[in-house]
């Protein structure tokens, strides 16, 4: 192993290697990407000695994540005039006020795309080949010996709520049988009852999940999971039964099924192909049909379609690969900005946050074409551990004029992000911020929080499988992706 990626050695609080969620083929580490290890050790080396620290404790520091954007800037970026950036200077690699003002923030954070696992239910027995997945999985890294345990709800709650500023969340089980589910309906609702208890209010929410293609009976059951078990919204992956919402025999009764239930919030797996599955199916295309054909219902579009093996850039209409799958089956449609179609930023942020340029793109046509209303925040995790740098490298990412001016991008103002990291959420959920916030004061949540503020700020390394060769041979441990 190339020693940029030692792993006993101090690793970037901002990964600049994203890895694999186990559901795509990750690039291998590239040039660029061992530039950067070595600038940031560099840096790191020569901060650490002037503020007399160790370079681990420098890299656990606020100043220590201004110093990996920073280096995301010089390695990655194409410049202010030219790509995305992160607001941050070399000032703050050396000021920790200054750091800390800049990466820390109050904003309502809703994350609507999270999991965890039950590390002792009987789908080890049923369908052991999810362990090979999960254990495949960046937070994998924890320290559990049973690597597994690493996904329960237990460690679930600390990375989400106490080591993020994340305040309300969305619970998703994964695309798998229903015998076979690592997270059961009623374990969902469990672990939401116990966030919940914890913080005396609303701060975990969960997803109904639902395999229209399985047939009558799962439409049959969508009535308990809406009465009993109280699920805010509905969660489906079409490239997992390989069907469209716009389908008049599935997609169709499932969206009138969802409508008579009166939970018209629909939350649709879209892009990041599932290895195994026909990608088609991942597609986007359908979203717009369907938006037309049923103007009272919210359709959450999960990863906006992006697709690691694009480089994202302009809106192409001859050939819309990635998001701009999403951005054309909008425009053909009519569904604009105050629609009802929201694209959704799980794993697609995490990707595209190592490289400025690609970020700045994804979020400029998804704000153009959909607005500042309709972006909601997510971030996969607790696959990626806490999603911590994730909220820091978006609280200072910015779009440039320049591009706003050559592309007709909207800014990423303060009210933006805002809205990205939660109010739209909160909007389509039915939450209401100024409730929680005033829970989240004295909640055992927000205790637990502040007694780990003196923790690191970052995360490790990205882990999972880091070239072509490891995910070939994760397929082969799990006989394709275990969904």
């Amino acid at each position: 192993m190339k020693k940029s990626w030692r792993d006993d050695e101090p690793s970037s609080p901002i990964p600049f290697w994203t890895g694999s969620n186990g559901e795509y083929d990750p690039p291998p580490p590239s040039g660029r990407d061992r530039r950067a290890a070595a600038l940031l050790r560099r840096l790191s080396t020569e901060q650490a000695r002037r503020l007399g620290v160790s370079r681990r404790q420098f890299l656990e520091s606020s100043c220590g994540a201004a110093a990996a954007l920073l280096v995301i800037n010089q390695v990655y970026g194409c410049g202010s005039d030219n790509g995305g950036h992160y607001n941050v200077d070399a000032s703050m690699t050396s000021d920790s006020a200054a750091a800390c003002d800049r990466l820390s923030g109050s904003e309502f954070i809703f994350d609507v795309q999270t999991h965890h696992i039950n590390p002792n239910g009987a789908w080890r027995q049923i369908s052991p080949q999810y362990a090979s997945f999960f254990q495949s999985l960046p937070q994998a890294s924890c320290g559990e010996m049973d690597k597994l345990v690493c996904f329960d709800a237990r460690h679930y709650i600390r990375e989400e709520f106490v080591n993020s500023d994340t305040a309300v969340a969305v619970l998703s089980a994964v695309p798998a049988d229903p015998n076979g589910n690592p997270l059961t309906a009623d374990e969902q609702v469990a672990t939401r009852e116990l966030v919940n208890m914890l913080a005396q209010s609303q701060r975990l929410l969960v997803h109904g999940l639902v395999l229209p293609d399985r047939g009558q009976a799962q439409l049959d059951g969508m009535q308990n999971l809406a009465e009993s078990l109280k699920i805010a919204a509905w969660k489906i992956y079409t490239p997992f039964g390989g069907w469209r919402l716009d389908d008049p025999a599935i997609g169709i009764p499932f969206i009138e099924r969802a409508r008579q239930l009166g939970i018209k919030l629909i939350c649709a797996h879209k892009g990041l192909p599932l290895a195994g599955f026909d990608p088609n199916f991942a597609s986007p295309a359908d979203i717009g049909v369907v938006a037309a054909m049923y103007p009272d219902v919210k359709f959450l579009v999960y990863h906006s379609g992006f697709e690691t093996t694009v480089t994202e850039g302009p809106y192409n209409p001859q050939n819309p690969q990635g998001v701009d799958r999403l951005v054309k089956t909008c425009l053909d449609h009519g569904i604009g900005p105050g629609g009802n179609v929201y694209g959704e930023l799980g794993s697609t942020w995490r990707y595209v946050m190592t490289r400025p340029d690609q970020a700045a793109h994804v979020l400029g046509k998804l704000l153009k074409v959909l607005g500042e209303d309709r972006i909601v925040w997510g971030t996969d995790s607790i696959w990626y551990g806490s999603p911590q740098d994730q909220i820091m490298a978006f609280r200072t990412f910015e779009i440039p004029a320049a591009m706003q001016a050559q592309y007709g991008y909207p800014a990423l103002t303060p009210t933006a992000r805002a809205k990205i990291f939660g109010l739209n959420a909160a909007a389509a959920y039915g939450v209401d911020p100024a409730a929680v916030r005033c829970a989240i004061h004295n909640d055992q949540l927000s205790q637990l929080k502040l007694a780990a503020r003196e923790r690191p700020l970052g995360r490790g390394p990205a882990l999972g499988p880091r070239t072509r060769r490891e995910f070939l041979r994760l397929l082969r441990m799990t006989g394709g992706h275990p969904g």
